[in-house]
């Protein structure tokens, strides 16, 4: 018990800290930006490709129910496409705006990144001036460890909630009959994938922030390794199901994101738990190097 209290008040130390920087500030903004650049790009595309479609068929004198029949089957082949083709995907995200869903796969794709920004100093910011003994003489260190592990996935969490319910708010303007059942649904189950799938670079974050004395070199470290789990992620898909580096792809988090939508509880519960031991094996990684720190 002791060791909880002291990391519940390490948590709460470092959020409050994180809250009132301008750090947070920063951090927000950029992801905003970058959220909303991709948004109004991938908007600006569907609205042409809707308008030149319907010039299309009006040219080729289709009637109104043609042309709201083909656009639908539009829609379904790019949804099959981002769902893999997965039917209980496609019948559970139907409701949702094609342009949600190609932000998600945008932003998801790049926040493993957002995330080595936000806490690529967690730890090694504290150990390279060496005002990490003075923590971890009134605490243990795991509880330093998990106190700002916490802290930096307690505040990716509500950067995420900010951005995903401005995008499903964009959403719901741009498209009058995406309904607000609808969308809050859809906003609960985007924000939980994101979550998931974020924890486990967090950790990451903190096995990288724990290896290294210095900020700017667990950072280039940190993006090393994002690179080298894409690798192996593209090069297992790369393979086939019969090639022989396809089990390469099972060892990067990335292979995992794609049942985070699914409407099938074993299949986000295998996803959910394979992003657990990631971000549980990259802990246990950060605790061995910080203990066996000299600070």
């Amino acid at each position: 018990m002791d060791g909880l209290k002291e990391t519940l008040v390490i948590w709460g130390a470092e959020f409050r800290r994180a809250v009132r920087s301008g750090r947070a500030v920063v951090l927000l903004g950029l992801y905003s930006m970058f959220s909303a650049l991709v948004l109004l790009v991938i908007g600006k595309l569907t609205s042409d490709l809707r308008a030149t479609m319907n010039e299309r068929l009006a040219g080729a004198g289709a009637d109104a129910e043609s042309a709201a029949r083909m656009m639908e089957e539009t829609r379904k082949g790019v949804l099959g496409f981002l769902t893999s083709n997965d039917t209980s995907m496609m019948e559970a995200l139907a409701q949702v705006p094609i342009e949600v869903l190609l932000v998600f796969k945008v932003t998801l794709f790049f926040l493993p990144a957002y995330v080595a920004l936000m806490g690529f100093d967690q730890i090694s910011g504290e150990v390279a001036p060496r005002s990490m003994r003075y923590l971890t003489v009134r605490a243990r260190r795991s509880s330093v460890l998990m106190g700002k592990f916490l802290t930096q996935a307690a505040l990716l969490v509500g950067l995420v909630l900010v951005i995903d319910l401005a995008i499903f708010v964009y959403a719901r303007i741009a498209n009058p009959d995406f309904g607000f059942a609808a969308l809050s649904l859809n906003l609960l189950k985007f924000w939980l994938a994101a979550i998931v799938f974020s924890l486990a670079y967090v950790a990451l974050t903190t096995l990288c922030s724990s290896v290294f004395r210095t900020p700017g070199v667990s950072l280039v470290f940190n993006f090393i390794l994002l690179f080298v789990f894409w690798l192996m992620d593209t090069v297992g898909r790369a393979s086939g199901e019969t090639g022989a580096l396809r089990f390469l792809r099972y060892l990067s988090p990335s292979n995992y994101a794609g049942d985070l939508l699914h409407p099938k509880i074993t299949e986000f519960g295998v996803s959910g738990a394979a992003y657990a031991a990631f971000a549980t094996l990259f802990l246990l990684g950060a605790y061995g190097a910080l203990r066996a720190r000299d600070l």
